[in-house]
C-alpha cells in the first residue's frame, strides 16, 4: 500500500493531526462498490485508532446498493446471526481531508471478522490486499495499476431524475465531441474543479477530458499500487459525484445509460515490478530491436515471459470471474452491443488492439518501463477492487503454473472464425456470467483465487440482482406490449 501525502506513521502524529478537528469521517466499501460510512467524534475515532477496530453491522454486506436485504441468507450476514457487528479497522495510512467537506479528517475501513480479525473473504480492501500480499510472498513483486473512467454528466439532481423517472435527462452538453477543448469550456469551473478538489483529496489524475457522447468525460487515474489504485479509484466517484452537487450535475457512471451510444467503461492497465521497481513484463535490453526469440507469436515478441504467463492466466480465467469486472445487469448490454464502440465480448488480445479484450501496451509504441496490459472488459460501474483483484490473482495463477497462451491474437481472427467457434465469447448476461462463475469447477473458487467463501457471497448477492430485474416491469415492455399484445 502507498501510504497518502502526511498519512500518520504513529499514534503521536496522528494526535498532532487532528489537533484543531472535532470529528473523523470514515467508510469501507461493499460489495457494489458504494461506499458505506459515518462521523465519529474525535474521542470515539482516536480510542479506537491503532486497535484492532471498531463495531460495524454487517448489514451493509446483507443489503443491496438500494438497502433492500437479499433475496437469500447470506454467509456474512443474515437474520440468524441478527445482523451481528463486524470489526471496521482503521487504515491509517489512508488519511486524506475532504476539501468539499471543511477539510474534515477521513480515513477507509478494511472490514473484518470479528472472531478470526482477518479480513472478510468479501470484503474489497481484503481482497486486494491478500492479492498484494502474495505476488510478493510467492513472486516477489509488487502489483501496479492504473484506472480509466468514462462516465456521463447530467445537468439533473437526485430530485430532478426521480420526478422524472428517469427518463429524458438533460446532458451536460449537446453532441459528440471527444477530447474537445470548446466543450470543456462551457462548463469550465466543474471541469476544472474535479482535478484541483482530486490533488487536495490525493487522488491523483493522469489526465482529463471529453469523450465522445453528450456530456462525457473521461478521467484516467494515476499508476500507483494496487490497493493505493483501488482506492484512489473508488473515491474518484465519490469526489466526482460530491463536486456535481455543488454545480447541479449528477455524473454517472452506469455503464450503458443509452442503447444507442457508447458505454462508459473502466479500462485498467496492470503490470508487476520486482523490489527495485523494474517493471517485470518488460524484455531485456537485448530483445529491444527484434523482441523476444521465442516469443508465442508477434503481438507478444516485445513483453517478457513472465507477462505472456500472466496473460495466458487472465485470458484462461476471464470467463469464470466476470461477474468481478461486470457486475451488472447493465453492464452486458455495453458489451453485448458494444461491437460498434470498441467494448469486447470474446476472450481476445492483441498488440495496441482496443478491439481486444485485453490490449498489450509495449515497446515499439511505448518504452519498456510502461509495458502493461490494458483489460478493456470492465465497465464504469466495477467494483474496483474486485476488477483489480481478478486480474492479477489469474495473472499470479498463469506465472505459477506456467500456463501457456493458447490461440492467435485478435488481428489473425477472421469473422468466420466466430461463425465457427473458434473464438471463446464472454458470458452474455449477468446471470451467465453468474452461473458460470459458481460452477464447482469455476477457477474463481480455487484457493488461490477468490475461494468459495468468496464465490458463494457474492455469487449469492448476483442472483438477488438477477431476481430483481426479473421482477421489474420495464419501460420497453410497457411501450412494446401495453397497446397490442
Amino acid at each position: 500500500m502507498t501510504p497518502t501525502r502526511g498519512s500518520p506513521k504513529t499514534r503521536a502524529e496522528l494526535v498532532g493531526l487532528l489537533s484543531h478537528d472535532n470529528r473523523v469521517k470514515v467508510a469501507g466499501i461493499d460489495v457494489d462498490g458504494v461506499l458505506r460510512g459515518k462521523f465519529l467524534s474525535k474521542e470515539k475515532f482516536l480510542s479506537v485508532a491503532g486497535t484492532d477496530g471498531f463495531g460495524f453491522c454487517s448489514v451493509i454486506f446483507g443489503w443491496d446498493m438500494h438497502d433492500k436485504v437479499y433475496s437469500q441468507e447470506l454467509l456474512i450476514s443474515n437474520k440468524s446471526n441478527g445482523y451481528r457487528d463486524l470489526i471496521a479497522w482503521v487504515d491509517l495510512s489512508t488519511f486524506r481531508r475532504i476539501p468539499w467537506e471543511n477539510n474534515v479528517p477521513f480515513f477507509l475501513l478494511t472490514f473484518k471478522d470479528p472472531n478470526s480479525k482477518d479480513a472478510l473473504a468479501i470484503d474489497p480492501r481484503g481482497v486486494v490486499a491478500r492479492m498484494e500480499k502474495r505476488a510478493m510472498d510467492e513472486l516477489e513483486y509488487v502489483p501496479y495499476a492504473g484506472v480509466e473512467y468514462e462516465y456521463f454528466n447530467f445537468k439533473e439532481t437526485p430530485e430532478s431524475v426521480s420526478e422524472k423517472g428517469f427518463v429524458k435527462l438533460n446532458p451536460l452538453t449537446p453532441g459528440m465531441h471527444g477530447y474537445s477543448l470548446l466543450r470543456t469550456q462551457l462548463n469550465n469551473d466543474y471541469f476544472q474543479d474535479i482535478m484541483d478538489r482530486a490533488r487536495e483529496f490525493s487522488v491523483d489524475i493522469e489526465g482529463h477530458h471529453t469523450e465522445t457522447g453528450p456530456g462525457v468525460y473521461e478521467t484516467a487515474l494515476t499508476y500507483t499500487k494496487a490497493l493505493r489504485m483501488a482506492d484512489n479509484a473508488i473515491l474518484f466517484k465519490y469526489l466526482v459525484k460530491s463536486v456535481g452537487m455543488k454545480y447541479g450535475i449528477m455524473p454517472s457512471f452506469m455503464a450503458k445509460p443509452w442503447g444507442d451510444l457508447p458505454g462508459c467503461s473502466g479500462h485498467t492497465h496492470v503490470s508487476l515490478r520486482d523490489s527495485s521497481g523494474s517493471n517485470i513484463f518488460s524484455v531485456q535490453k537485448e530483445d529491444l530491436e527484434k523482441g523476444r526469440a521465442d516469443a508465442a507469436n508477434e503481438d507478444t515478441r516485445f513483453i517478457s515471459r513472465e507477462a505472456e504467463m500472466f496473460l495466458a492466466g487472465v485470458l484462461e480465467g476471464l470467463p469464470d470471474v466476470l461477474p468481478m469486472l461486470v457486475p451488472t445487469i447493465n453492464g452486458y448490454k455495453r458489451l453485448v452491443g458494444g461491437e460498434a464502440y470498441w467494448a469486447p465480448s470474446a476472450v481476445t488480445y492483441g498488440y495496441d488492439s482496443r478491439q481486444a479484450s485485453i490490449r498489450i501496451i509495449s515497446p515499439p509504441s511505448v518504452a519498456p518501463e510502461a509495458t502493461r496490459f490494458e483489460i478493456r472488459v470492465p465497465g464504469a460501474d466495477m467494483n474496483p477492487y474486485y476488477t483489480v483483484g481478478a486480474i492479477f490473482l489469474l495473472g499470479i495463477r498463469g506465472i505459477k503454473k506456467q500456463i501457456e497462451l493458447q490461440g492467435p491474437p485478435i488481428g489473425h481472427l477472421s469473422p468466420s472464425d466466430r461463425l465457427q467457434n473458434k473464438i471463446k465469447m464472454l458470458p452474455r448476461t449477468l446471470e451467465e456470467a453468474t452461473l458460470r462463475m459458481m460452477r464447482p469447477e469455476s477457477i474463481a473458487r480455487e484457493p488461490d483465487v477468490f475461494g468459495n467463501e468468496f464465490v458463494e457471497h457474492f455469487g449469492g448477492t448476483r442472483l438477488h440482482e438477477l431476481k430483481v430485474w426479473n421482477e421489474a416491469v420495464t419501460n420497453w415492455e410497457v411501450e412494446r406490449y401495453l397497446e397490442l399484445a
